[in-house]
C-alpha cells in the first residue's frame, strides 16, 4: 500500500473514530484497502451490511459470554484472546489473498 493510501486511511479512521463510529472506520479501511475501486453502489452497500452484521454478531457474542461482575474474569480474558486470535488469522488470510491478486 502506498503512502498516499495509508495517509488517507489513517485520516478517515481518526475522523470517524473521533465521531464514535469505530465500525464505520473499519469498513472505510476495508473499502479502501480491499474492495475494487470500481465496485458498484449495490456491492458497496451489501458489503457494508455484511461487515456490520459480522461486527454485531461478534459484539453480541462477547456481551453474552462475559461473566457477571465489574472486572473481566480469567474466562472472559481467555474468550477475548480467542476472538483476537481468530480475527488475526482472518487478517493474515486477507492480506495473503490481497497480495496474490496484485
Amino acid at each position: 500500500m502506498n503512502n498516499e493510501r495509508r495517509e488517507l486511511i489513517e485520516a478517515i479512521t481518526r475522523e470517524i473514530i473521533d465521531e464514535g463510529r469505530i465500525i464505520e472506520a473499519g469498513f472505510a479501511f476495508y473499502k479502501i484497502a480491499v474492495m475494487n475501486p470500481n465496485a458498484g453502489t449495490d456491492q458497496i452497500i451489501e458489503t457494508r451490511r455484511a461487515f456490520f452484521a459480522g461486527a454485531q454478531h461478534l459484539f453480541a457474542c462477547i456481551m453474552s459470554v462475559l461473566e457477571p461482575g465489574s472486572e473481566p474474569t480469567d474466562n472472559d480474558m481467555h474468550r477475548i484472546t480467542q476472538i483476537h486470535e481468530e480475527l488475526n488469522r482472518f487478517i493474515v488470510e486477507l492480506k495473503s489473498k490481497y497480495r496474490e491478486e496484485k
